[in-house]
Parts: C-alpha cells; sequence; structure tokens
C-alpha cells in the first residue's frame, strides 16, 4: 500500500518528468539541457565562447564551415541575446573532447534554435576540433562585463530509472492501455480472432503526448497493432517514461511505426536513423525505394533524406535495378533536384530519364514528362552531346519546344562567357541548371584503389554510359585527353590527371592539371610538408595555373566507394584535403564492412 509520503514522492517524480521544459534545477539562469540546446563554453565572457549543443545525452561542438552572421544570429537568439556581433574562427577555447555534432550548417537566420537549420546528419563531419567554431553576442551595456558563473545539477539518469521503477510496479496508475493484434483467424462467430495484453500507465506522463488522449475525462484507449509489432509495445511505452531503450533491427521498424503513431518524435528519428545502416544490403534497391515511400508516409524527414541522399549517390546502380521502372514521379522529381546525384555526366542522366519516360507509357502525361526532363541541367550535357539530342531521342518529336529551349540555352552557355550573356533572368548564374552535379566520367573524375599495388599500365576508369535501346556499354568520351599515371612514392597512392578549367565549350582546349594523393602514413605528409591530424587523408591539388583559373571555383569531392559496389560517402576539399576519419573513426554516411574503400577524386568547376 502507498503512504502518503510515498504518493507525495511518486506525484512530485510524475511532475518533475511531465513539467521537464519548465522545472529546472539552475543557478544564474542555466537551464536543464535538452535535446537541441546550446550554450557558449571556453571564455571568461559570458556572452562569447566556443558553440556547443545538446544531442543524445552529450554537449557537442559544431564545425566552423560556411560560418556567418546568419548562423551566429541563430545561436545568440536561442541564448537570449539581443544579436550576434561577430563569428569566431580558430579561437582556442581550451581543449575538448566530445563528439562534434553538427557539419554544414545553412541557416537563413530566422529559425528559433540552431538545429532547426539545415545539415546533413547529427555527427556527421569531416572536422576537427581545431575547426570548432565560436560566437559573439551582443549584450545590454548595464551586464557587458558580468562573469557567468552558473553550476548546472542534472539529475537525469536517476529520474530516469527512478520513473522507470514506478512504471515497471505499476503503482498509482490511472490509464488502461489495451492492445490488440489481428491473428488472421476468424471465431466461429465469423468475427476477427484477435490477441492482446493490458498495460496500465500514468495519465499525467501521456498527457505530454496528445495522440494517447489521456485527458480527465479518459480512463484508457484501445490499440491496435500488428501480432508482430505487440511485443514491443510494452518497451516503447517505457521509453516515454525513461527516454532509454535497446533497439534491435529486429524491433527497430515496429518502434518506427509507433514513435510515428504516437508522435514521439525523438524517438522517430532516433530509430528513423538506423535505417541507414541497412540501406546498403539491398543491391535490388527495393528497400531503399520502400523506406523512402514509408519515411514520406510517417512524416519522418531525417529518414527521407537518409534514403534520397543513398540514392542520390548511388543512381547509377539504381538505373541498373527492378525497381528502377518501379519508381514513383515524385521520387524521380526528388533525385533530379539534387546536385549530389552521381551520375557519369548530364547525358547520361538525360537518357535515363528519357528511358524511364519511355517504360511508362501512357501512364505519365505530357506535363509529367515535361516536368521532369525539365530538371536536366542541359549546360552541364557535354557540347557534342547537344547536337545528338535530335537524332538520338523518340521524345524529341513529342515535347520539341521544351527541347529546343533548353539546348538553345545550352549552347550560348557553351560558346559565351557568363559575363556575355544576356542580360535575362534565365542566365542568372546561380540557377540549378549552371550548376554541376557529381560527375565521375572523364576527364572530371579519377579512382585510386586503397591498395599499394603499382599497375605497369596507366589506369583508366571505365563508367557506363546509356544509350537509346536501354542497353549499357562501357567506352571513353575521347573528345580529352586524359592520362592518369601511378606513381610509386612509398605507400603513397598518387595518380596525375588533366581536365579543362570549366566544362563550357571554350575552356576546351585550356587545360589544368592536378595531382590526387591518398596518405595512409604520417612520413608521407611530412614528406609533402603536411601535418596530418588524422589518416588515412585524400588531396587533390592543381598543378600550375591558368589565365581563366581565376573565373572560376572548383567545388571539388571525394567520393568512398565500398568495396567496389557502392557509394558509402561523398565529402568535399577544404584547402585541397579531405579527411577520411575524425577522432579515430571513419566517417561514413553508410557501412562499409572492414574500411575497404576506392577513392573516386572528381572535380567541379563553377563559375564565379
Amino acid at each position: 500500500m502507498l503512504t502518503h509520503r510515498n504518493l507525495r514522492t511518486l506525484w512530485l517524480l510524475l511532475l518533475l518528468h511531465a513539467c521537464g521544459s519548465a522545472m529546472k534545477f539552475n543557478l544564474f539562469r542555466k537551464p536543464w539541457p535538452r535535446d537541441g540546446d546550446v550554450r557558449l563554453s571556453g571564455s571568461q565572457s559570458f556572452s562569447e565562447g566556443r558553440v556547443e549543443v545538446y544531442h543524445e545525452g552529450k554537449w557537442g561542438t559544431v564545425c566552423d564551415d560556411d560560418w556567418d552572421l546568419a548562423e551566429a544570429q541563430v545561436v545568440c537568439r536561442q541564448l537570449h541575446f539581443p544579436g550576434a556581433k561577430s563569428v569566431v574562427l580558430g579561437k582556442d577555447y581550451g581543449e575538448v573532447s566530445g563528439p562534434i555534432w553538427l557539419d554544414d550548417l545553412n541557416c537563413k537566420g530566422t529559425e528559433n534554435q540552431l538545429s532547426a537549420c539545415n545539415f546533413i546528419n547529427w555527427g556527421t563531419t569531416d572536422c576537427s576540433h581545431k575547426e570548432d567554431v565560436g560566437v559573439i553576442c551582443e549584450t545590454d551595456n548595464a551586464i557587458e562585463t558580468m562573469v557567468d558563473s552558473a553550476h548546472s545539477l542534472d539529475h537525469s539518469i536517476g529520474l530516469s530509472d527512478d520513473l522507470g521503477q514506478i512504471f515497471d510496479s505499476g503503482k498509482g496508475c490511472d490509464f488502461l492501455i489495451s492492445v490488440q493484434s489481428a491473428t488472421g483467424n476468424r471465431r466461429d462467430d465469423g468475427t476477427a480472432e484477435t490477441v492482446g495484453t493490458s498495460i496500465c500507465a500514468h495519465k499525467l506522463i501521456l498527457s505530454r503526448f496528445p495522440l494517447f488522449n489521456a485527458s480527465e475525462g479518459t480512463a484508457g484507449i484501445t490499440v491496435s497493432i500488428s501480432q508482430t509489432c505487440q511485443p514491443h509495445f510494452t518497451s516503447f511505452i517505457r521509453y516515454i517514461y525513461t527516454r532509454k531503450m535497446d533497439v534491435t533491427f529486429s524491433s527497430v521498424q515496429c518502434l518506427h511505426w509507433m514513435a510515428s503513431q504516437f508522435g514521439i518524435e525523438q524517438l522517430m528519428e532516433d530509430t528513423g536513423r538506423l535505417f541507414s545502416k541497412i540501406l546498403p544490403e539491398d543491391t535490388l534497391f527495393h528497400t531503399q525505394v520502400s523506406l523512402y515511400e514509408y519515411a514520406i508516409e510517417t512524416g519522418d524527414l531525417v529518414l527521407q533524406e537518409n534514403c534520397l541522399q543513398y540514392l542520390a549517390w548511388n543512381y547509377q546502380n539504381l538505373t541498373r535495378s527492378p525497381a528502377w521502372t518501379n519508381l514513383t514521379v515524385e521520387l524521380l522529381r526528388a533525385l533530379l533536384a539534387r546536385s549530389d546525384l552521381v551520375v557519369p555526366n548530364e547525358y547520361f542522366l538525360l537518357q535515363t530519364v528519357q528511358s524511364w519516360i519511355t517504360a511508362k507509357g501512357s501512364s505519365t502525361s505530357s506535363k509529367t514528362q515535361v516536368g521532369l526532363l525539365s530538371l536536366i541541367r542541359f549546360p552541364m550535357i557535354p557540347a557534342e552531346k547537344l547536337y545528338e539530342l535530335e537524332s538520338n531521342t523518340s521524345l524529341y518529336s513529342a515535347h520539341e519546344n521544351m527541347y529546343r529551349e533548353n539546348m538553345l540555352k545550352a549552347f550560348q552557355f557553351n560558346v559565351l562567357l557568363f559575363n556575355n550573356l544576356p542580360s535575362n533572368p534565365k542566365f542568372n548564374k546561380e540557377d540549378d541548371d549552371y550548376q554541376p552535379r557529381i560527375y565521375t566520367a572523364e576527364p572530371w573524375s579519377i579512382a585510386i584503389a586503397s591498395s599499394t599495388t603499382t599497375p605497369s599500365d596507366p589506369v583508366r576508369t571505365h563508367y557506363p554510359t546509356f544509350n537509346s535501346r536501354n542497353r549499357y556499354n562501357y567506352g571513353y568520351d575521347r573528345q580529352y585527353s586524359f592520362y592518369p599515371t601511378v606513381r610509386p612514392n612509398g605507400p603513397t597512392l598518387t595518380q596525375s590527371f588533366s581536365t579543362p578549367v570549366h566544362n563550357s565549350l571554350i575552356f576546351k582546349n585550356n587545360k589544368i592539371r592536378w595531382e590526387a594523393n591518398v596518405f595512409m602514413h604520417q612520413r608521407e605528409c611530412s614528406n609533402q610538408g603536411l601535418k596530418c591530424d588524422s589518416l588515412p587523408l585524400a588531396r587533390l591539388a592543381t598543378q600550375g595555373h591558368t589565365s581563366q583559373q581565376s573565373k572560376v571555383l572548383f567545388r571539388n569531392r571525394l567520393l568512398l566507394m565500398c568495396q567496389g559496389k557502392y557509394i558509402c560517402h561523398v565529402q568535399d576539399f577544404k584547402v585541397n584535403l579531405a579527411h577520411i576519419t575524425a577522432n579515430g573513426t571513419h566517417v561514413v554516411a553508410y557501412p562499409c564492412p572492414g574500411d575497404q574503400y576506392t577513392y573516386h577524386f572528381v572535380v567541379r568547376p563553377q563559375y564565379i
């Protein structure tokens, strides 16, 4: 029997959990950390410091890539300062060893918190702690010299355990959840046979999530779930109390579905991220496509992005798979809108879209076909291929106006510098049409396998091309000279190759030479005058300079192909360098057994 004292303790614990956003153990207004909270560390001034963000129970830092006042404004406003004074790069705010939670942030400046800005994934980064960003926030003059001396008291682990014990005991519960699952059989009277269980919970805990309908006037609810998921429902309810759970691949989809049905966003995001670990396992692409459609149904934006990113990086394999012709218009449109689409060239992409449209036949309207074809970046198509469009595609006559308009735009781009193009909004160099994707066909890419074996002959990387008869041929575009070589330099993996300064036709004969390296040992870095914070380290550097290079910016990419089968990671180069590891751990978006990579170096020129 519960004594008066025990009841008082129980309700105190429940109130602390249910009102966690308002209850604080603090001194000098230091809040209890919640997922997505930010703080400034490492400075005597309370309005300046290294930006740290709280996630999955840990404080971690933020990489300074692409930071400006927009990102700083979000941080300072989230900390209740009037605004931001400046971004601090390269300042030593003291030693830090925790995770780097955020990288490649893109804020508009109007977001309510930093984690609402666009970024790839929690913990996905190629930065080191030397690149942790800092900010200086504006303050009222009256408190400009105050020093923040707050001390946080965090007993969340103990509270979580106490609430778990309350749930396990069932004491004081006042809300009955009846869980029913259909067996697929029918009783003698013709009604559907069901099996079920009951869970007694606390209305005050569940009331935080309106979809449970745990209001004062209700005593319980009935939940219908699949028989497969029923064994995991008790663990799901217990998670609401404790925020702790062991998740397996056999339970992850059930837990994700339950979280989506009852609005438990944190659990939905966490379990959704686990799906990315299984994406490479299905070479037929049915899993990836099904998961994307499932993510749309459940509204899980993190899972949507993970699936889209994998499909974009492995688009070439997708077009060969049984799932290709079954893609929905919406999924194909989402892929064509991405700049991180990895394809041999834009002409290949056009051919695959034309093939998809042809395979669909009359099931796609003329308007839909034009909408998809218009997402092709015609100015990025190699000039010599533009001349073949009218004779090489059966869709040309059906959509002649669309093809003619885009081909004219592409021809003008190929023969004129941007400052000579007509002053028309459609020639805005910021438009997607003028932005390259990740093109792996020569001369723009070269591959280095993670082996020290030096072949006797120059290495050429073969990339498949797609023809109008829906077959793949392997060959070379011989428009450009391309002579990669492999030089022995101890274990260093090195190749040299040449590209035009830009992919428009006027730069055809204006070449630039590149050297690609993969450093596996510190001595190799030392021989090149480099300090390698982590290994392996990739470098892609120019050899020499051309007069037109000042008009072009290179946004090069490094692709990691796992065991020659699928691309598991794509990252950019910073000052010609790309770190494969961070904090001693390989940083990849998708698992790669044995870390067996082929390194693809991709040159991506853009007008500036």
